[in-house]
């Protein structure tokens, strides 16, 4: 398929039906990677797409794929705070202790964007606190640095 517009067109559109139908056509479209270097499940992760993950899960998509900058789909979902999301992910085999390229992990995100939801579920599936960032960081610092006493509780 020469425009890969055309199907995260239909991902961020959350057109199932249409990506089901181009994926069984153009299976190497699982994996594909955009011109930002998104695959298709990270993309439809962002824009919270649950349907469309789960399709793009069917046909195994790579579920701890990265983007340019080393996210995978579930480091995305974990600043956003969708944790029917993150649930999905996980149960899929996401990894909780993904690092992107600046050593963020998900647990990481969920605290810096005040996520508490999210910090729950990611604890609840053995995220690593210990994980510093490439600035030396911890989760804990960062709920510490932005007052975030919810997490901060949490976490101890």
């Amino acid at each position: 398929m020469n425009d890969i517009n055309f199907f995260f067109e239909a991902i961020q559109s959350g057109e199932k039906d249409r990506v089901e139908v181009l994926l069984k056509l153009h299976p190497e479209l699982v994996n594909a990677k955009d011109a930002r270097g998104f695959t298709p499940l990270i993309f439809a992760s962002y824009f919270d797409k649950k349907d469309v993950v789960e399709t793009l899960l069917d046909f195994n998509a790579e579920i701890d794929a990265t983007d340019s900058s080393g996210n995978t789909a579930l480091i995305g979902v974990a600043f956003k705070g969708n944790t029917d999301l993150a649930t999905l992910l996980i149960k899929k085999g996401a990894d909780v202790n993904a690092k992107n390229s600046l050593g963020i992990t998900p647990l990481i995100f969920a605290a810096m964007y005040n996520q508490t939801g999210m910090v729950v579920l990611l604890l609840k599936h053995e995220a690593d606190v210990t994980q510093k960032d490439n600035q030396g960081k911890t989760v804990l610092d960062y709920a510490k640095e932005k007052g975030f006493e919810a997490i901060v509780d949490l976490l101890k």
